[in-house]
């Protein structure tokens, strides 16, 4: 039999979808198990398994979901497969139970273990109330799932030292793999209005582009702008949209949102900006590394996973506070910077073939 690659859930847009459209091209016989599907068209041809959770209106709903998915992980039956390939960032490790090592070999491949409450502070959902109240429990009922015969792979260095300190379990790195090919490529896909815009924006503008979420800090990347007296383009979609209007209004430089930008105005954007500014705490970061990849300089905070691509590539600043004062002379000190080189570094070290390579070699035991 084949193997079985799991994957909490499947949507349109999320940077550990695409690692598990990444894993099933390196291991096309492998099942897909997911707890459910809202984006079919991630994985053509392939038939994806729902968990009966797929069938109910918590589906729709995460939050309340939650009590509910360790169960539907550990009802998969993981006996028939040669091996068990988990992308998990909440309850993905706990496929096939406690119990289910047997003689099928499992490899978990970690985004983090779960934000919300082994890393609360960095994620504004674990703010509320409930998941405060319910954070150690949850904390000591993950922990019995985490087992010494699992093989266990960290995105960063930064989630193998988390990985470290809260499961006790040690982790090799296994970056996620950084799509290149957009990067010498003519843009395809522009519409009309994208275009407009395009043709719009002035030169030397920063690029603050995520989900509209708190953590994200798109409100520093409008304060360092403005440190700075340059525009700001600021690209992403999400319940922030409001908030960082309101502040792109009351700007004293021009500011553009940009809601839901298609893939190919993201990577234009990426391509005629001065700089990307990232200040997100983030468990790897993928968006500066697509930045590096086009030529343009990146500046990220100095906590997270994104610091390790700018560093290993030489193609940013880490600023050492998040600050707008020290944004700002981040910026500066990125846009000096001979980036010439960069996108062969980030092929090298980042590709989707570097990828598929350390995954086969790990999962085949190398």
């Amino acid at each position: 039999m084949p193997g079985l690659i799991a994957h909490e859930w499947v949507a349109a847009h999320g940077g550990s979808e695409n690692v598990a459209e990444a894993m099933s091209a390196v291991f096309p016989d492998a099942a897909i198990q997911t707890l459910w599907s809202d984006a079919p068209e991630r994985f053509p041809g392939r038939t994806v398994h729902e968990s009966w959770l797929a069938k109910t209106p918590l589906r729709r709903h995460k939050a309340l979901a939650l009590p509910f998915m360790s169960s539907a992980w550990t009802r998969v039956d993981t006996a028939p497969y040669d091996f068990v390939l988990a992308s998990s960032h909440v309850f993905a490790h706990h496929v096939g139970g406690r119990d289910a090592m047997g003689s099928t070999p499992k490899f978990a491949y970690i985004h983090t273990p779960m934000r919300t409450v082994y890393a609360a502070d960095q994620d504004s959902r674990g703010a509320g109330l409930l998941v405060k109240a319910s954070a150690s429990l949850v904390r000591t009922f993950d922990r019995r799932f985490v087992n010494g015969g699992v093989q266990y792979a960290a995105n960063s260095d930064y989630i193998r030292r988390r990985i470290a300190q809260v499961w006790h379990q040690e982790a090799r790195v296994l970056h996620p793999p950084v799509d290149t090919t957009f990067a010498t490529a003519e843009p395809v896909g522009l519409e009309a209005g994208e275009r407009e815009l395009l043709a719009s924006l002035p030169e030397g503008f920063l690029l603050g582009a995520s989900r509209f979420v708190p953590y994200k800090r798109l409100d520093l990347v409008i304060a360092t702008a403005e440190q700075l007296k340059r525009p700001v383009v600021i690209a992403g979609r999400g319940p922030e949209l409001p908030a960082l209007r309101a502040q792109a209004d009351a700007a004293t430089v021009p500011v553009w949102v940009v809601v839901g930008p298609s893939d190919a105005m993201l990577r234009e954007l990426y391509r005629r900006a001065s700089v990307f500014v990232f200040p997100a705490v983030e468990d790897f970061g993928i968006m500066p590394l697509e930045a590096m990849a086009v030529g343009t300089p990146v500046v990220v905070g100095a906590e997270g996973g994104a610091r390790e691509g700018v560093e290993a590539v030489s193609g940013g600043v880490v600023s050492p506070s998040v600050e707008p004062v020290a944004f700002a002379d981040a910026v500066r000190r990125a846009e000096r910077l001979d980036t010439r080189n960069v996108a062969g570094h980030v092929e090298e070290q980042f590709g989707t073939e570097r990828f598929a390579r350390e995954l086969r070699r790990w999962v085949s035991g190398g």
